[in-house]
């Protein structure tokens, strides 16, 4: 029988890496048991993060979420039990001209697309930067790792992300560009340190993919839980916002608290102090 903790229905967001992930990119027993324990008692628990589905589930091994997650910085909204698509967002014919354009500048992305009916990312073997190494070897054995050996074969299907990978001096001037008419994230990866452009559809963000959950769920606030740039839209829009300690500042700033750390199963904490005082 599902206990009625609220007086308004609301939902909780939490970012995955630097937020409710530990730093060694997994979940505690803690975490998992006490989130587990809540969504089976009514709390409508969700996360929103820019990996894909396949690396979002096997970092949350051992979480149950029932509900739909919010992967890709908010370019799918995924049913975590079917895997159906219930949302999607791609560039049409935006796509060959940002690739056109990256690769003007020197720039070789990682090009997310689906083709053939197959999700794949691709990339250029012979013109990796040391950050994609990075990235690529951390995804090794995944179904949709695409290495291609010309630029011309990153071009194709319906593509819905870029992650550029290089110097910042590069990746500045193009966020700077790009930004007027996409959704951008001009970030340092927290794993490696290395400079990332993401380039997204202008409608792909977590605040839109939020936003369209909670009406999807017919919640009537949103707590949201975070530590990087690519929060802050969530955040804006949520009724009320918490970022971990180790978060960057920026999303300090707009919080409307500071918790724990990431290592330290806080948002768990919040959530389980929360719930045990009766709160909304």
């Amino acid at each position: 029988m599902q206990k009625e903790y609220r007086k308004e229905k609301t939902l909780y967001v939490s970012d995955l890496d630097g937020t409710l992930l530990r730093s060694d990119e997994t979940l505690s027993d803690y975490t998992c048991e006490v989130i587990n324990r809540l969504t089976e008692e009514g709390v409508l628990f969700s996360y929103a993060t820019a990996r894909s589905v396949i690396t979002a589930r096997k970092a949350t091994k051992g979480l149950n979420a029932k509900i739909p997650v919010i992967v890709y910085n908010g370019a799918f909204v995924i049913d975590n039990v079917s895997g159906e698509v219930l949302l999607s967002n791609y560039f049409g014919t935006d796509a060959e001209m940002i690739l056109q354009e990256l690769l003007e500048h020197d720039v070789r992305p990682i090009v997310y697309s689906l083709y053939g009916g197959r999700e794949r990312f691709c990339y250029v073997v012979s013109r990796q930067t040391e950050g994609m190494k990075f990235f690529v070897e951390s995804r090794k054995g995944d179904p949709r790792e695409t290495p291609v050996s010309s630029e011309e074969e990153l071009f194709g299907g319906d593509i819905f992300y870029f992650s550029c990978i290089d110097e910042p001096e590069k990746l500045l001037s193009l966020y700077e560009r790009f930004q007027e008419k996409h959704h951008c994230i001009y970030h340092k990866d927290i794993y490696s340190g290395a400079q990332w452009l993401e380039i997204l559809p202008v409608n792909a963000s977590k605040a839109n993919a939020v936003m369209q959950l909670k009406r999807y769920l017919n919640c009537e606030k949103v707590v949201a839980f975070g530590d990087g740039k690519n929060d802050m839209d969530m955040f804006e829009m949520a009724d009320s916002c918490y970022a971990v300690s180790n978060a960057v500042e920026e999303l300090k700033a707009v919080a409307d608290g500071v918790i724990g750390s990431n290592n330290d199963d806080s948002v768990a904490k919040w959530l389980e102090q929360q719930f045990a005082a009766g709160k909304n």
